[in-house]
């Protein structure tokens, strides 16, 4: 479609090198033509070339003191994507790989899987390209304060509401949120992600990975399945990961590997909750130390990964749920869960696979649950923490679970929904594309030209 190519031939020039970007939208845009060609209005509004436009980028330097004297300096981010729905909402990401075209795809992505929670939430996302690993507590304080002495002018409760993501949880939240009371003098919900002790909401650190797997379990159910005795692999050693296996878990099914950047842990009897959490949540150690408590397990390093993808894939298995990072399943990964009878794929992640890999998941006819979809749980519960902290309210943990469950059942059928609406029902790309487009799109028109 020429619209949709031009379209990505102007962002290559006015947002140069930018890759990750260009690849979340040219798969949504593509997934549009259908609503594109029917629906002349979009095209007279311009609503494409104005949400792949920031409203506002705010990029800024972040110079810290370590804990020898020197000074360090990292570099800032913030795009304020679309509030057509209501305040900005989206994570913070640390980590040396970001970069602007890391943070825009985030952005952009986080437009539509905002919109299909049905909440009254925009879309925006954030961060900077400083490692936490390896430094003290002090020096990660320090680097937080300085990020908040730029972003504080920019985030409110109304206006833009940070959260966590990969590098940024609880400690981190923390020194941020601190550093913004200090420079404004408010007590306000302008995070989430907040520790419980201060205004944060029970399930909030559950929310990804637990609505992922519901996200599984709706789309099972539909084809009259169940989660239950199920194999599943699960990639990933973070907060997504760890409790994705625990739903797992509860659910009747039987997750038998995790991963990090070290290597992919396979255990045939079920990867161990307990040992896992000791290892990453409390030791914060390489997955190899598992060995030691089990030493049935098997640990297959990087260095022996396939060249073309990823050894955690590669493991016969009925349910996959990649939970680490973009672009980590391949086209050869996604042919040999194919191959190895995997029936189901949900995304914790953001953009896990690349298009090759999602076009033989759609191919293949398989359950596949897209990132922006599946993995809205996080986002959802942040919201619910916005109105707990709105309120002055503190909901138990069974209120906000059953809140979630609710939410992804809903983010479910508003995909396939849309998918069956536009003939392509086992589509829930195209589906969740086109649904959480429609009500941002309709939205902007609304307000005018803004």
């Amino acid at each position: 479609m020429t619209y949709i190519h031009d379209t990505i031939v102007r962002l290559q020039k006015t947002s140069p090198a930018q890759a990750e970007f260009y690849q979340a939208v040219e798969e949504v845009l593509d997934s549009l033509q259908p609503i594109l060609e029917t629906s002349e209005k979009y095209k007279r509004h311009a609503i494409i070339e104005r949400m792949v436009e920031p409203e506002r980028q705010i990029m800024f330097r972040v110079p810290w003191v370590d804990d020898q004297g020197n000074v360090q300096v990292n570099k800032g981010y913030r795009i304020e994507f679309n509030s057509a729905l209501g305040p900005y909402k989206g994570g913070l990401r640390f980590h040396p790989s970001v970069n602007a075209g890391i943070i825009k795809f985030l952005g952009f992505e986080q437009i539509f899987k905002n919109a299909l929670t049905g909440l009254p939430i925009g879309g925006g996302k954030g961060g900077a390209n400083f490692d936490p690993k390896g430094k003290s507590d002090g020096e990660i304080m320090r680097f937080c304060q300085s990020f908040i002495n730029e972003l504080y002018r920019h985030i409110g409760p109304t206006t833009d509401v940070p959260a966590g993501d990969i590098g940024v949880g609880a400690r981190e939240i923390g020194y941020m949120f601190g550093q913004y009371k200090r420079l404004t003098g408010n007590y306000d919900g302008v995070f989430t992600g907040k520790s419980l002790l201060w205004g944060g909401s029970l399930v909030r650190k559950e929310a990804t990975g637990y609505g992922c797997v519901y996200f599984a379990q709706y789309m099972l159910a539909d084809q009259g399945d169940t989660l239950a005795g199920k194999q599943c692999l699960v990639s990933g050693a973070g907060n997504v990961a760890i409790y994705t296996i625990e739903k797992l878990y509860q659910l009747g099914a039987r997750p038998v590997t995790c991963s990090d950047s070290s290597g992919t842990l396979y255990h045939e009897a079920g990867i161990n909750l307990q040992t896992l959490k000791e290892l990453k949540e409390v030791r914060k150690v390489r997955l190899n130390e598992y060995l030691s408590a089990h030493p049935d397990a098997r640990f297959i390093p990087v260095t022996d990964y396939p060249a073309d993808g990823h050894a955690v894939w590669r493991i016969p298995a009925q349910l996959a749920f990649p939970c680490a990072t973009q672009n980590e399943l391949t086209e050869a990964d996604a042919e040999a869960l194919v191959a190895n009878g995997v029936i189901a794929v949900s995304e914790g992640a953001n953009m896990p696979s690349t298009q090759e890999a999602v076009e033989v998941f759609l191919d293949a006819r398989i359950c596949y649950g897209p990132g922006k979809a599946a993995n809205a749980g996080g986002v959802a519960t942040s919201q619910l923490e916005m109105a707990q902290n709105a309120s002055m309210q503190r909901w138990s943990f069974e209120e906000v679970d059953e809140k979630l469950k609710v939410i992804m059942k809903n983010i479910y059928l508003s995909a396939s929904t849309t998918a069956a609406e536009f003939g392509e029902p086992h589509n829930l790309v195209l589906g969740a594309n086109i649904a959480g487009f429609r009500r941002v799109a309709d939205a902007m028109i609304e307000q005018g030209v803004v």
